[in-house]
């Protein structure tokens, strides 16, 4: 059965000037128009198509694939507001719909919004929301400690950038995580640090494994001495300097600092990590 909102593979069931018509199961004969045909193609192949609604509400499939598909997170632009709501550019010719209802904050022409792609049960439609908390969790049970997802950053808050992982989970990354300038509707590869209690998941966007740290708990130890033993770069800096300084998060560069603490090779004031006086100086 085909899908609405999806790619799907179809059988090619009758052949006309205009097109074929593709077998949708429940969803009936589906017209996939000639401009969109294969080469050679007959009754009786297989082809991959995505279904949608055409500008009259009319089942129709399309070999071309849109930015997002039903079920699915995507940064898209609005490129007109009406009455009815914001229309994005998804890469088809009739643009997606985001209804005001289901708008965060009124979206303006030309800008970029996290949306997640539904089909909306009164009208039957394909439609998009930027309240992504409406559609995604925030606990999920197929995800593991240090397993690596792919990240798109949806938020912003206090305690640092919401997330959403696999498409499927809303998670949080600490700014205390954060190394590098990251932006709303920006992707990029991640990993799950912790799964919380509640069951919600922390997210980071490196893996500090014990080499690692090894390397980093020297690497401190060497500009430390090169600065003459101490550094105001300490626990309680921000991670903007950390980062500017190591490429590293805060939270790396605590738990190196806190390594070379037990191993007594410094000492961490409130404003100031200094060498232990009987560490030689070089090496």
């Amino acid at each position: 059965m085909a899908e609405l909102g999806k790619k799907n593979n179809l059988t090619v069931i009758k052949s006309l000037d205009f097109g074929v018509y593709l077998d949708g199961g429940d969803l009936d004969e589906i017209l996939l128009p000639r401009r969109y045909v294969p080469e050679g193609c007959t009754v009786g192949d297989q082809l991959d198509v995505f279904v949608h609604l055409d500008s009259d509400d009319l089942l129709i499939a399309t070999t071309d694939t849109p930015k997002a598909m039903v079920g699915e997170c995507a940064v898209l632009k609005v490129v007109e507001v009406n009455q009815i709501g914001a229309f994005l550019d998804w890469g088809l010719p009739k643009d997606l719909l985001v209804p005001f209802g289901e708008q965060q904050k009124p979206m303006q022409v030309g800008q970029s919004y996290v949306v997640y792609l539904y089909i909306d049960q009164a009208s039957e439609r394909i439609a998009a929301s930027t309240k992504l908390d409406k559609f995604l969790g925030d606990t999920s049970p197929y995800f593991k400690e240090q397993q690596q997802v792919d990240l798109l950053i949806c938020g912003r808050t206090d305690l640092g950038y919401k997330a959403v992982v696999n498409s499927s989970v809303i998670g949080l990354i600490f700014n205390s995580e954060v190394f590098k300038p990251i932006q709303i509707g920006q992707t990029l590869k991640g990993f799950i640090k912790r799964i919380r209690p509640d069951k919600k998941l922390d997210l980071c966007l490196q893996l500090v494994d014990r080499e690692t740290l090894d390397a980093l708990s020297e690497q401190i130890l060497t500009f430390i001495k090169a600065q003459g033993g101490q550094t105001i770069l300490t626990d309680k800096s921000s991670p903007h300097e950390i980062s500017q300084q190591f490429g590293v998060s805060k939270s790396s560069y605590k738990k190196a600092l806190g390594k070379l603490y037990k191993k007594r090779l410094i000492n961490i004031e409130k404003q100031l990590v200094s060498l232990i006086k009987d560490v030689p100086k070089n090496g």
